[in-house]
């Protein structure tokens, strides 16, 4: 009997090059998805307090597991694809079908759920910096608000105005009206000086501001998510196809 290397037609070949080039790009993704969010948790984990939510860390996770998922995936289907052992097809296929689920399911819920967190995040955000920007043991909140305020180029929760009701000046000594980090070019007590000119007054608070951010990731999330079960549309069929031929090569 022939060895199934001899038998081999010449589409049994294309479609193992055709899966092999695919999961390569499957892995690729992953890594993407992997780095992706692990950027998102350690440049932008100092924001998550003051959410007072668990959102954005959990979508953080999220992606970091589904991009190992991702890679774990990839690596078997380019191990299938090679040896073309037809049960750990199988695998691979059911693996793909089940990541192609969880995006959908994932990429729903995370818009749903951000329209309804709208409202929470507003009055988290509020909250912390009125009531522990600058009060003793909150120094990562104070930090973090000091840190939002000058990389988003904002002051306060809504506005500048929402410092005025805040714990930090209401007992300030030195007559202050907003932290100095609200200033344009922060300086020690620049904020006494509450005109457009000094502070981000004009440019408004930054909630709306982190909101942005955030829906932009879920924008960039989303395209992604779809860029990689366009590629599981495919992955899927060329697995079903090459499965199908070689079960028809005998052994």
């Amino acid at each position: 009997m022939e060895r199934r290397g001899e038998k081999s037609s010449c589409g049994t070949i294309c479609l193992k090059y055709l899966l092999f080039l695919f999961n390569i790009l499957f892995l690729l993704a992953g890594g993407v998805v992997l780095a992706v969010g692990v950027w998102t948790l350690v440049e932008k984990s100092d924001y998550i307090s003051l959410l007072g939510s668990s959102l954005h860390s959990t979508s953080a996770y999220l992606l970091i597991v589904a991009g190992a998922i991702v890679i774990v995936t990839g690596l078997i289907g380019c191990c299938a694809t090679l040896k073309e052992i037809k049960s750990l097809l199988i695998v691979y296929l059911v693996l793909l079908f089940s990541v192609f689920l969880l995006e959908i399911i994932a990429g729903v819920l995370a818009f749903v759920k951000y329209q309804e967190l709208d409202e929470e995040l507003q009055q988290n955000l509020k909250q912390n910096m009125q009531q522990k920007y600058k009060q003793p043991e909150q120094d990562s909140v104070t930090q973090t608000v000091d840190r939002l305020q000058e990389e988003f180029k904002c002051c306060g929760s809504n506005s500048s105005a929402d410092w005025a009701d805040s714990v930090f000046i209401q007992g300030n000594s030195d007559e202050l009206l907003v932290p100095d980090s609200c200033c344009k070019t922060p300086g020690e007590l620049c904020g006494r000086r509450d005109h457009p000119s000094n502070i981000y007054r004009v440019e408004g608070g930054c909630i709306k501001k982190l909101e942005t951010f955030i829906l932009k990731q879920l924008y960039i999330l989303g395209a992604l998510s779809i860029g990689i079960a366009f590629l599981q549309l495919f992955g899927m069929m060329f697995t079903c196809c090459l499965y199908r031929t070689l079960k028809d090569d005998p052994y």
